[in-house]
């Protein structure tokens, strides 16, 4: 049973939801990334999105994108965040870890190079933005072989025809955005992401979470009981992008606001 399986399945028993954060890897360093993570775990983070920097990410909103642009000027690799794992798996050997990013670093890299030097470091799944199903065969495979989870997205505007063929070929979990535009949108429509959820797990067994336009209490309470968990992101970075004057604390009381949260 693969990490994720098993995360979605204990907090399944602890009729619990899932805690997904969030962080652009090398911002606003790899030391502070690291620290990041193991401080989102101990205050209730259930698994970690690590976002890999690109020129170019177009599902992100300004401050996810300030973020890449920081750890590119930092001269952050795929390689880096790979090793960024191995590190992390030094301390942490039970929480799910899950790389988010664009094509263009991983295929540089090579499908069959990138899982099975993901696998060895520790990596549990993947989730590439513009890699529709129809051009990710390799990648689809290559995961396969090396027991890596391939992670979907599935927006409000999926017609129901093609979430099928999604779901058919995702696995670990689905991830609805919860809005129409980018990342760290506003306005959230809780009956408009029950009925494309309840849609998604009509035709899945695996877990669903909601992402994108949560960012504090309020909005976790919107839509906690609609799904398996939920994706905190650019409420995160944008703690980051203030500096590192008490950023540890700064981003322990928000993982707090909205673990608890998702508990009430």
């Amino acid at each position: 049973m693969s990490r994720i399986e098993s995360t979605f399945n204990n907090l399944r028993e602890q009729k619990k939801k899932a805690l997904v954060t969030y962080l652009v890897v090398g911002d606003p360093d790899l030391e502070t990334t690291l620290d990041l993570m193991e401080v989102m775990v101990s205050k209730g983070a259930d698994i970690l999105e690590l976002g890999i920097s690109f020129s170019d990410p177009m599902a992100e909103g300004p401050t996810i994108q300030h973020a890449h642009e920081r750890a590119l000027e930092n001269k952050t690799t795929l390689s880096d965040a790979l090793d960024l794992v191995t590190q992390f798996r030094k301390k942490d050997s039970i929480t799910p870890v899950v790389f988010m990013g664009y094509m263009n670093p991983f295929e540089a890299m090579g499908a069959d190079n990138f899982c099975s030097r993901a696998s060895k470091s520790g990596l549990d799944g993947i989730l590439l933005v513009d890699m529709p199903p129809e051009e990710s065969k390799d990648f689809t495979k290559a995961a396969s072989r090396n027991g890596l989870d391939l992670i979907r997205l599935i927006a409000p505007t999926t017609d129901e025809k093609r979430i099928k063929n999604i779901c058919t070929d995702a696995s670990g979990y689905i991830y609805y955005i919860s809005v129409k535009g980018v990342t760290g949108a506003n306005k959230i429509d809780p009956l408009e992401v029950k009925s494309k959820v309840d849609i998604i797990q009509s035709m899945t067994d695996l877990p669903v979470v909601v992402g994108f336009g949560i960012k504090d209490a309020d909005s976790v309470t919107s839509v906690r009981e609609l799904s398996d968990g939920i994706v905190v992101g650019s409420a995160l970075v944008s703690l980051i992008a203030e500096g590192k004057n008490q950023l540890s604390d700064k981003i322990s009381n928000k993982i707090e606001e909205l673990s608890s949260a998702l508990l009430k």
